[in-house]
């Protein structure tokens, strides 16, 4: 397989790519090539064809986010998210960054399974005690 940056350019193949899962259904053409413009896309080509993609937003210096991390149908159970997933965390943008991704709960032993831990709580300061921390987002209207 090879690992290949996305661009704008690729936001159908993309969009295509999410429209097999219920999660991404409300997802165009349009607002897959804007994200793509405002983050680091990676995708995996197997004979030319996309058959994964994870997008990550990052300063660059200290934090990055993964988000959207899918795999074709077809795809599942070959080891393919495992290969996106080094990928992503092997990307000079990115490979000195603290790297974290929110996910629901039965994916949880497959992001385990490619180095990610639980997020420790609580949480140790440099300056002071422990502290829980607490995953906060602020609902879109209509959400």
């Amino acid at each position: 397989m090879e690992t290949v940056e996305l661009s704008p350019a690729h936001a159908p193949e993309l969009a295509a790519l999410y429209e097999s899962y219920d999660w991404w259904a409300d997802r165009t053409v349009e607002s897959v090539r804007e994200a793509l413009s405002n983050s680091l896309a990676l995708g995996l080509r197997d004979d030319g064809d996309l058959v994964a993609s994870a997008r990550v937003v990052t300063d660059g210096v200290y934090y990055a986010k993964c988000y959207d991390v899918v795999v074709d149908d077809a795809r599942r159970g070959e080891g393919v998210g495992e290969e996106l997933l080094e990928a992503v965390v092997s990307h000079p943008a990115i490979e000195d960054v603290f790297l974290s991704v929110t996910c629901r709960t039965g994916f949880a032993a497959f992001y385990e399974r490619c180095g990610f831990e639980p997020y420790p709580s609580p949480v140790e300061r440099p300056d002071g005690p422990a502290e829980e921390m607490v995953h906060l987002y602020r609902p879109r209207d209509g959400a």
